[in-house]
């Protein structure tokens, strides 16, 4: 007799591709134990490569945050266990990391947030993937997102970002507030030493779009505002065309304090801009 699992796969958008992960493994949250002996030589070589590249890319272009919390990740030189990097990241802000088998629905996801607890894809990709994969992967989530969580500020952002989505969720607003998400804590730019650098984790974990995101000429970068924001669609599967810039993540954390019910509805029937739309104020490289 075959167990049907208690949680479904998760796709987000249009794609030929079934979803990545044994979500057999999943609890009705979409938690799951990182099964660390599942990890081959060869993963552990592959996360071990990865983070020696990224991290030699960070000087002049990641966030000084972001670099000096780096460390705080652990072992380098393989895959870290959840339950250590936790020992140091609760005693820092109060987050722990839980393990996912991959994307998960809105809801679960936002209540994972708002308690703190940040999910971690378990598996990591195949080398053959070594440049570029579609789906987060643990070095995506380890490497890209968990260093700023030992930020308090930052750390405080995204529970408040996840208290939003479950109002959102009631609201019907979810796309709006997934566009916040993207161009804040998965591609957000920020001033710093009298600059530009990156604090979005699509950016800090990818090779190419990291001096492409801070340096090239061929983006837009504009300040961060809500409406803007939560107007502007997205694309996955390309560098972004379109960075939103904050000065701090105190000005991120106080710009998300009021109640987001009166921009969404504001923002119903207004039109869209595209990802590429270009916009009259623009911040410099």
């Amino acid at each position: 007799m075959v167990t049907e699992p208690v949680v479904k796969p998760v796709v987000y958008g249009a794609s030929e591709r079934p979803p990545r992960g044994d979500y057999s493994r999943a609890q009705a949250d979409y938690t799951c134990a990182q099964n660390f002996a599942a990890y081959t030589e060869a993963d552990h070589d592959t996360y071990r490569r990865l983070y020696e590249r990224q991290r030699a890319l960070l000087p002049g272009l990641a966030s000084e945050a972001f670099i000096a919390a780096l460390p705080s990740l652990g072992a380098s030189d393989r895959i870290p266990r959840f339950e250590e990097v936790n020992e140091r990241l609760h005693k820092a802000t109060g987050w722990e990391l839980v393990g996912v088998p991959g994307l998960i629905p809105e809801v679960p996801f936002f209540t994972l947030l708002a308690n703190r607890q940040f999910p971690v894809t378990d598996w990591i990709r195949k080398p053959e993937e070594f440049d570029y994969i579609v789906e987060p992967d643990i070095f995506h989530d380890l490497f890209g997102h968990v260093p700023l969580l030992f930020n308090p500020v930052f750390a405080d952002y995204v529970q408040r970002y996840g208290q939003g989505g479950l109002k959102a969720q009631g609201l019907g607003a979810c796309e709006m507030l997934s566009r916040l998400y993207w161009y804040t804590i998965e591609f957000g730019l920020i001033r710093e030493a009298g600059g530009l650098r990156a604090y979005g984790a699509g950016i800090l974990s990818s090779a190419g779009e990291l001096a492409y995101a801070v340096q090239s000429p061929e983006p837009q970068r504009i300040p961060l505002a809500l409406a803007r924001t939560m107007r502007t669609r997205y694309k996955i599967d390309t560098y972004q065309q379109t960075y939103f810039v904050i000065d701090s993540f105190e000005q991120l954390f106080d710009m998300t304090a009021a109640d987001f019910a009166p921009i969404y509805e504001e923002l119903q029937g207004l039109a869209e801009f595209a990802a590429d739309e270009r916009d009259g104020v623009v911040v410099a490289a």
